[in-house]
């Protein structure tokens, strides 16, 4: 799983050949989630409140960078 950042123990990555919609996925301690990137917000899992602020403020500053991320990522979806 391609590690994009990493801050205040928290990872962020994407994995290749994941679905849509645009995500990414978090680890911080035992917590694991997945986060769409447009809007920014919680797809499924568990963050603690202030890991999740943090995360969603994350992907709000990151957002273009994360989205041309995920446009370079080969989709199983789309067969590419």
């Amino acid at each position: 799983m391609p590690e994009i950042s990493r801050f205040l123990g928290i990872v962020i990555a994407m994995l290749y050949r994941d679905h849509d919609p645009p995500h990414f996925h978090v680890r911080y301690g035992e917590h694991e989630a997945s986060i769409a990137v447009e809007p920014p917000a919680l797809l499924a899992g568990r963050l603690p409140p202030r890991a999740l602020a943090l995360v969603i403020e994350w992907a709000a500053i990151h957002n273009a960078g994360t989205l041309a991320s995920w446009a370079r990522l080969p989709l199983a979806s789309l067969g590419r």
